[in-house]
């Protein structure tokens, strides 16, 4: 009994091994269309148009009203996903560096 029933499957591993090395190849078609030199449309190329570089100002002058006021009391305003902040002394708005950190122009007003 336990030799008819290894002899099935090994029988049944074989035809699943020769049945998973076949492979089906479809035939080659060429869907593509043919082109000839005498078309037209072919022979000229897309026309790119290259994307306007947008200039982002390092100063701007802004009311007070339509900017926003941070926790700290100090007034920024974004545009162009770039934020500004008010300088105190001269009331113009700067865009973001990191020497702002340590200049006292752009702390909080006090």
């Amino acid at each position: 009994m336990e030799k008819k029933f290894l002899v099935f499957l090994l029988a049944l591993f074989v035809i699943t091994l020769y049945s998973c090395s076949r492979k089906s190849h479809p035939a080659k078609t060429s869907t593509a269309p043919v082109i000839t030199a005498t078309d037209s449309a072919a022979v000229t190329k897309p026309v790119v148009k290259k994307r306007e570089r947008v200039v982002i100002p390092k100063v701007i002058v802004v009311n007070d009203s339509a900017a926003h006021k941070s926790v700290d009391g100090r007034y920024y305003y974004d545009m162009l996903g770039h934020r500004y902040w008010k300088n105190n002394r001269d009331g113009k708005y700067y865009l973001f560096n990191k020497s702002m950190y340590n200049n006292p122009d752009f702390n909080k007003p006090g």
